[in-house]
């Protein structure tokens, strides 16, 4: 148990140092499960200390100490917080910011949207949201009311002269932690949903879906170990994705 613990440790310090050097980490399949584990063990102990439920306090220090304004804030839940775990250069290069929490579902990415998006006045926000909701991380919540959220902090950020750019819910048909549901319909339709609310306010849709599902509806091996959360070579599919996105 110590040794696992040790070797945890080392890896989260390791992805630390190596967000500071600008360079991408290359993890086994072992590696890449125990830094994804620590990320969700971290969150949940700071919401418990902190009795925090929507966990403001996550980038709070960072937020005041940044210095200028972000071109890109990424807004989302565990898929964003690793993917800046993962490869953090392909946000410090691009001057991205991440603003994952892992876990997080629609409400409280609405709820800290003006910390940790206003407040940092970018000119575009990504918002990837809707799994959690679906995996009833916050109870049970229809996925019109999902919807509701994601157009809430659409709105938002329209408001606050900031442009919004939506993005699809990654594949999935099953969920390690809620065997007893199967979210693949609820993805489908809940992608339809912010894709059409898109089209029909003038915003711009990332479709992560239709480059990433296989013949299950999910999420293929080479892509994710979970059926959930990416690999580093599901986050390449996705950064192609974007970079391709903000140069229209």
């Amino acid at each position: 148990m110590k040794n696992s613990i040790l070797a945890i440790a080392g890896l989260v310090l390791l992805s630390v140092a190596t967000q500071a050097q600008n360079v991408s980490i290359k993890l086994t399949d072992d590696q890449y499960k125990q830094v994804k584990e620590e990320v969700q063990r971290q969150n949940q102990n700071d919401k418990v200390h902190n009795l925090d439920w929507a966990d403001f306090g996550k980038y709070a220090e960072a937020n005041k100490k940044l210095k200028e304004r972000p071109d890109v804030v990424f807004m989302g839940n565990s898929i964003t917080e690793l993917w800046n775990w993962l490869h953090p250069n392909f946000f410090t290069k691009n001057h991205f910011l991440c603003r994952g929490i892992s876990g997080q579902t629609s409400c409280e990415m609405l709820v800290r949207f003006r910390p940790d998006v206003i407040n940092l006045h970018p000119k575009v926000v990504i918002i990837n949201a809707g799994i959690n909701d679906i995996a009833h991380n916050n109870g049970v919540i229809t996925i019109e009311n999902v919807m509701n959220n994601i157009i809430s902090m659409a709105q938002l950020a329209k408001a606050n002269h900031i442009r919004p750019i939506l993005t699809s819910v990654l594949p999935s048909n099953h969920f390690p932690w809620r065997p007893e549901i199967v979210p693949t319909e609820l993805v489908i339709n809940l992608n339809k949903m912010i894709k059409a609310y898109a089209a029909n306010n003038h915003l711009t849709y990332i479709n992560y879906y239709d480059a990433m599902v296989d013949g299950e509806k999910g999420l293929p091996e080479k892509y994710s170990q979970d059926g959930v959360h990416p690999t580093p070579e599901g986050y390449n599919v996705m950064e192609s994705i974007v970079l391709k996105t903000l140069k229209k």
